[in-house]
């Protein structure tokens, strides 16, 4: 089978800890990567998890944000949409955001 060469850039500390790990189970960098790809090849998945950590601040504000959005949904689903003018409408739904303190 033909192979392939693949290049790609890593911080220096990250490929001495790599190579060290690698060291230590025997295998090389280029085994190690091997089977990683062979890995992803027939899984088609990463083969482990990938997840953000993300910042507290932000996760607040996308949790007040999310509540904020099902009251919004659930006031919105209580009043559908009816004959009324939509200048009426639509300030029926901004009174309802400013009772939820939008």
């Amino acid at each position: 089978m033909a192979q392939s060469m693949v290049n790609f850039r890593m911080e220096d500390d990250l490929k001495k800890g790599m190579e060290r790990a690698c060291k230590d189970m025997g295998m090389s960098m280029t085994a190690a990567f091997t089977i990683f790809a062979t890995k992803v090849s027939k899984e088609r998945r990463i083969p482990f998890e990938v997840t953000a950590d993300p910042d507290p601040q932000r996760q607040a504000f996308m949790e007040k944000q999310k509540v904020i959005l099902q009251k919004l949904i659930k006031n919105i689903d209580a009043d559908p949409l009816s004959d009324d003018p939509l200048d009426e409408m639509l300030n029926r739904r901004v009174n309802i955001a400013r009772d939820l303190d939008l």
